[in-house]
């Protein structure tokens, strides 16, 4: 399956954001979608991820209450809706996907993850 991560751009603090994972190639009905970022400097952080139906949603501890991870299966699409943006929210944004998740549940760690898009940039100014 291919990736293809969109809808970033700069944003003023407070502002908000959606950004969209299309896929390709497969149905992307048959993979778990998950959002990570990574700031420069820094390590790749778990943001969302949500299962193939799209009633279990996980959240990274520092988007909690503000972000909403949603998937449109008829459309190949997974969504990431950004609210109440933080400069520290600044970072490359990339979707990624798990064919065969193993087991039910929050999948955070980049490790686990088969295919991942090009990245789209969010930048929060203060």
């Amino acid at each position: 399956v291919q990736l293809q991560a969109s809808g970033g751009g700069l944003v003023q603090a407070g502002g908000s954001l959606r950004l969209s994972c299309a896929a390709s190639g497969r149905t992307s009905a048959n993979y778990y979608m998950g959002w990570f970022r990574q700031a420069p400097g820094k390590e790749r952080e778990f943001v969302a991820g949500i299962s193939r139906s799209g009633y279990e949603t996980y959240w990274g501890d520092s988007v909690k209450g503000r972000f909403t991870i949603s998937r449109d299966n008829d459309k190949n699409t997974v969504y990431l809706q950004m609210n109440s943006l933080k400069p520290e929210d600044t970072a490359v944004y990339y979707c990624a996907a798990i064919q065969n998740p193993r087991y039910a549940g929050s999948y955070s760690s980049a490790l686990e993850y088969d295919y991942w898009g090009q990245g789209t940039q969010v930048t929060v100014s203060s």
